[in-house]
């Protein structure tokens, strides 16, 4: 059955990073929409998949979104506390996304949590490249819960910059888990055929 995990806030706490969407302790919450998060591949191989994903402008949000239409799964926003604004978002202009780049000890914190992460073995986690790596948000997302006996898949979106640098900083911050290590990014234009062709075809390799 995929389902969407709703957030509804507990409590206001803060946060802080630039490019694709807010941090606090709250419960989340399970909408049905037709079966349980389990891709069956190749009629052999079955996976508990939730694809989580971070967006500030939408395009990583529509990435994520054609992976979970396309594949049994579960769906969760990573939602900072504390929006980003346009003015955040301005690169190199001295404003909160530069100071959170700079700064590796930052973790903007996250509205709401997963319940249940221990059921998923495959998370396919999905955000914007910035300065070449993952948003801060995505550490904090990856320190948040025990991820040594899954398997993480990871797609980026941007203009033309590369997935390997936050890859590589997924590892490291994650080093008991599985890492698929290239990744996939993605642009703006790819196509929902494309998308679920990927993430199928990683399914099937594990």
């Amino acid at each position: 059955m995929k389902k969407t995990l709703l957030l509804w806030p507990l409590l206001a706490l803060t946060a802080c990073g630039p490019s694709e969407t807010n941090s606090t302790s709250v419960s989340s919450s399970l909408t049905p929409s037709a079966s349980d998060p389990t891709s069956e591949v190749g009629g052999s191989t079955e996976h508990s998949v939730l694809v989580a994903y971070y967006s500030a402008t939408g395009t990583t949000e529509k990435i994520a979104g054609y992976i979970h239409d396309g594949i049994d799964s579960d769906l969760f926003e990573i939602v900072p506390v504390d929006p980003y604004t346009s003015e955040d978002l301005d690169y190199y202009s001295g404003g909160r996304c530069d100071q959170e780049n700079a700064d590796d000890s930052i973790r903007p914190e996250i509205v709401g949590e997963i319940e249940g992460m221990d059921s998923y073995d495959v998370i396919f986690l999905g955000y914007p490249i910035w300065y070449g790596k993952a948003p801060k948000i995505i550490w904090t997302f990856l320190e948040s819960y025990d991820f040594s006996s899954k398997v993480i898949i990871p797609f980026c979106t941007s203009g033309s910059s590369g997935i390997s640098a936050s890859v590589s900083n997924i590892q490291a911050l994650v080093p008991d888990s599985t890492m698929v290590e290239e990744g996939r990014r993605f642009s703006g234009s790819s196509g929902a055929a494309e998308v679920v062709r990927w993430a199928e075809g990683q399914l099937a390799a594990i």
